[in-house]
């Protein structure tokens, strides 16, 4: 019978060896697993965290390992590359840093036993993901295990799978399950022994097959799967047995449902509108990297719950198996994708093909996952190219034909025009948009996807990205690019009334739920992060976004005071904003009335006299929240954005008065003849600096951009791998300084 031994305590690791040690290491640093070498690099700025190789090593012997007559290594997650050495022989190796793989090692196991992995997270031009706004941290920093078993056995081999499948397809108030597994050694005298269980663990379905690896089963009256109003899960076992004992078994959770995703209406689950509203997600944290706990798996999922979300898209790789289970077991509604992102490589066609498929063959019996994404942002340098092209229909072909009951999409980047081809490949599609952020303002965000919709009026279409950043900085009038946690509120406000009140967008999800690591940035006065999360890296602090999305997703009742980090205020009247799921709010002031407001939008502002110290109070229904504020002469610079080891600060810039600098926007600079052509020459050594490929400087890419400061691009420019100098900006300063505004 089948026995999984985990594998995570004391490994030996280093990443100053020169080759694969013969030995077990003396000098070595001991780590438990999960583990990222890029756990504190990877998180501080400068884009210079270390990208290589590193090896760890681990004894066994044999007498410690359960009798069995096969054995396997199972790695959950190394990233990116990885190479399998057992008593220095080289086994296996695997590219993909996101997804399950494992090693037989069962013919080179000796009495006592040397496994040593080399785990290589360096820049190549064949492993997604190369270019991309996260860290790629490097490390073993999932679970790794060592599977026993019979020579007989379920597939322990195909591209990481669980060795079972389970479709169910909902015919009226039943259902039919169709289990297929896969074998690997079965001999004549072997029989496969089929069940199903309800929720509760009472069989309503059983079946043996002395050589059948497929059973068809109906369960009647079928209770389904329906999102967070009940995700109710069903479980299908298998076992290989022969006369004497059982071999082997297997089993997998699955729900029963079905949804379609309609170009007017939206998402409709079983039936019935489900609007998906909620958030993406990516998997670090603060001081852990990629290496997270069971515990932290469980903490995010209670976050979003708490929102409200009814919906994550899982970006821009494969997460835990973990993390798919709670999903499975909330009711979250998935988007799981591969990470295929950004710049397109030529060279990486067979890593988008494998990456895929151990994406699906792992995933495939989660039920909250409905549409599975091709590829995100990918192009970033432009429109597409014919590989490019190609490269999305085998994998949109492939995924159709691995699994006939789920949907294609991708994620879009804004400035990609809506008529070039790619974006008709997939099922659905979705757009990436900062329209308030990174360029252009708030109120187009909207009427852009009424005019797509109006275009391509079959084509299912949402939003994938759209989000800003917000640190602990503050105002009382709050402008785009400012940083603060109050500009990101009246943006997140904004985007709500917009999409939210459009139901053919069939899905939505905000950039990020967490700020997450971006060794490349160098930006809003943290380096190392992208802090456009609703909740900050370490998940202690609900920025005010937050519960401007808990007020119209949550049915759970709550008042919300935002500014609560922002105290000292200098106007004499200030504005408070409060944010609640219920129908009215009253507003206290030292005990004082300021009257109530009802707000369809769940959003109330209230014009609050400033002198002294004041105590808010807000009521609504039996919900109470506090804060205060306090009135001071001049402004508390503790809440003013300060760069953190900026290249070049905005007052060290020279200025000429009727001329541009650095200072300036993109947009008004453009407005120069002179200007334009020196910024095409930025955006096109840019482009070469990062991928190659060329920049097209299109009315898209200038609408997003158009409200960037050029000091303020140049800072995240980290991103798409190209570093600048501080005697290059000097030196672009003094071009600008030469040339005359243009108002």
């Amino acid at each position: 019978m089948r026995e999984v031994i985990n594998f995570n305590t004391k490994w030996a690791f280093t990443k100053e060896a020169a080759e694969v040690p013969q030995t077990m290491p003396e000098k070595w640093y001991w780590v438990n697993l999960p583990h990222s070498w890029n756990a504190i690099d990877g998180q501080d700025g400068g884009s210079d965290y270390y990208r290589g190789t590193a090896y760890y090593a681990k004894e066994a012997e044999r007498i410690d390992l359960p009798e069995a007559e096969q054995y396997y290594l199972e790695l959950c997650g190394a990233n990116s590359s990885a190479d399998v050495y057992v008593n220095g022989k080289k086994l296996a190796h695997h590219d993909g840093g996101y997804s399950t793989w494992r090693v037989n090692v069962t013919d080179v196991l000796e009495d006592k036993n040397l496994f040593v992995i080399a785990v290589d997270n360096s820049a190549n031009e064949t492993v997604y993901p190369q270019m991309a706004d996260f860290t790629f941290y490097g490390g073993l920093y999932r679970n790794v295990n060592l599977i026993a078993v019979s020579e007989s056995h379920f597939d322990l081999d195909y591209y990481g799978g669980p060795g079972i499948k389970v479709t169910p397809e909902v015919q009226g108030t039943d259902a039919k399950v169709e289990v297929k597994v896969y074998l690997t050694n079965a001999k004549e005298d072997q029989t496969l022994v089929y069940t199903i269980k309800d929720k509760e663990g009472n069989v309503v379905a059983e079946k043996k097959s002395a050589a059948d690896t497929k059973a068809e089963f109906v369960i009647p009256n079928v209770h389904l799967w329906n999102g967070k109003k009940d995700p109710y899960l069903y479980t299908a076992e298998v076992s290989l047995e022969n006369a004497k004992e059982t071999l082997d078994a297997v089993s997998t959770r699955f729900g029963c449902r079905f949804y379609e995703i309609d170009p007017e209406k939206g998402f409709i689950l079983n039936g019935e509108s489900y609007p998906l509203r909620g958030v993406s997600r990516h998997q670090d944290r603060w001081g852990y990297g990629n290496a997270l706990l069971p515990e932290h798996h469980r903490e995010d999922i209670e976050l979003i719950c708490e929102l409200g979300a009814t919906t994550i898209r899982l970006a821009h790789y494969q997460h835990d198996q973990y993390f798919y289970d709670l999903c499975d077991e909330k009711g979250l509604v998935i988007w799981a994708e591969i990470p295929y992102i950004s710049n397109h490589m030529p060279a990486g066609r067979e890593n988008t093909i494998s990456q895929m498929k151990e994406l699906i063959t792992q995933n495939y019996n989660h039920p909250s996952i409905v549409v599975w994404g091709l590829s995100n942002e990918i192009t970033m340098s432009g429109k597409s190219t014919e590989d490019l092209l190609e490269n999305h229909n085998i994998l949109n072909d492939m995924v159709h034909e691995m699994d006939k009951t789920r949907l294609t999409t991708m994620a879009v980047v804004s400035m990609c025009d809506i008529h070039d081809p790619y974006i008709q490949i997939p099922d659905v599609v979705s757009y990436n948009h900062y329209f308030g952020w990174y360029g252009g303002n708030t109120s187009m965000n909207g009427p852009w996807f009424d005019n797509f919709h109006k275009e391509f009026p079959n084509i299912p279409v949402g939003v994938s990205e759209y989000g800003c950043e917000a640190l602990n900085w503050h105002t009382s009038n709050p402008k785009q690019g400012d940083y603060t946690e109050e500009y990101q509120a009246h943006y997140h406000e904004e985007l709500i009334k917009q999409l939210y009140t459009r139901p053919y967008i069939w899905a939505t999800h905000v950039w990020n739920m967490f700020d997450f690591g971006a060794d490349a940035r160098n930006e809003g006065g943290e380096n190392g992060q992208n802090h456009k999360g609703l909740i900050t890296f370490d998940r202690k602090y609900k920025k005010d976004a937050f519960y401007a999305y808990k007020a119209w997703l949550s049915d759970e009742p709550f008042v919300h005071i935002c500014g609560k980090r922002y105290v000292d205020r200098v106007e004499d009247v200030t504005k408070v904003t409060v944010y609640s799921n219920l129908p009215e709010i009253e507003l206290f002031v030292n005990g004082q009335s300021l009257g109530k407001q009802e707000s369809k939008e769940h959003f109330f502002y209230f014009e609050v006299p400033n002198a002294g110290e004041s105590a808010l109070k807000a009521v609504a229904g039996d919900c109470t929240d506090e804060s205060h504020i306090r009135k001071v002469d001049t402004f508390n610079e503790e809440y003013r954005l300060k760069e953190k080891g900026a290249v070049l600060n905005w007052f060290d810039i020279t200025e000429v008065e009727g001329c541009y600098s650095l200072n300036d926007t993109i947009e008004d600079i453009m407005k120069a003849p002179e200007g334009a052509q020196l910024l095409t020459g930025m955006f096109q050594k840019m482009a070469e600096s990062s991928s190659g490929e060329g920049m097209q400087l299109n009315d898209a890419l200038l609408k997003m951009l158009g409200s960037f400061t050029i000091l303020r691009l140049t800072g995240m420019m980290g991103t798409a791998g190209v570093t600048v100098t501080k005697e290059q900006l000097l030196g672009m300063n003094a071009a600008l300084n030469q040339i005359k505004r243009c108002e």
